[in-house]
């Protein structure tokens, strides 16, 4: 009986991180519109969401101890909810740096952009991506979809250098370039950073199946 309630815990866990993946999800996707589409409500919007999936995090957080507190876990069940309690800070961060990409959407929704802006929204889809099966995998427990997560990264790392190659260029051509280009620097540095977060989750969903984490060995 206490085995088919822990169960039924577990789901509920899974249910709530997929959830607050949809949450993160959404998030970065308004902020990439607004951005595209110099849209201050809809920038505004995606900076309210950041206190949704903030209390996401709390709420997974509680539900988390209280099965550590209350059943009597087996060594793979505590990886699995100590390994949801790693994911959810990263999963917040996500949110808070889309509402950050967000916030600078508003600043430039009145202005005209400096050049065409076609890496960034290909850096959204790549990060939306990897965050969305980071979860994947945590729920399926697959290692190849977060190992696959992982060398995704290596795509955004390039979008990035692309990105800041192409700004410099444009703050060289004219130095009047260069609050805008800085702005949409510290875009794609937080579309970069979305990615690292969601190698982080998926390195703690490899520890979740296999007991080894990147930096550490723990049973």
């Amino acid at each position: 009986m206490m085995r088919i309630r822990f169960d039924e815990q577990l789901d509920q866990m899974n249910d709530m991180l997929i959830e607050m993946g949809s949450l993160i999800e959404r998030s970065i996707e308004m902020a990439v519109k607004a951005l595209m589409e110099h849209d201050a409500l809809l920038a505004q919007e995606a900076i309210d969401a950041d206190e949704e999936i903030n209390e996401a995090e709390r709420n997974i957080e509680s539900v988390c101890l209280k099965m550590l507190l209350h059943q009597q876990p087996i060594a793979r069940d505590l990886r699995l909810i100590s390994t949801a309690l790693k994911m959810i800070p990263d999963m917040e961060r996500i949110g808070d740096q889309a509402a950050d990409i967000a916030e600078i959407s508003l600043l430039l929704a009145d202005e005209i952009y400096i050049k065409e802006l076609l890496h960034i929204p290909q850096m959204a889809q790549e990060t939306i991506s990897m965050v969305s099966s980071s979860i994947d995998a945590y729920v399926k427990h697959d290692m190849e979809i977060a190992e696959a997560v992982i060398a995704q990264d290596d795509i955004v790392d390039d979008l990035f250098v692309s990105i800041k190659k192409d700004l410099i260029e444009l703050i060289h051509e004219d130095s009047a370039n260069g609050e805008q280009a800085l702005d949409l620097l510290m875009i794609a540095k937080y579309f970069e950073r979305i990615g690292d977060h969601a190698v982080n989750i998926a390195e703690w969903v490899i520890f979740s199946i296999t007991g080894q984490h990147k930096n550490t060995r723990i049973l």
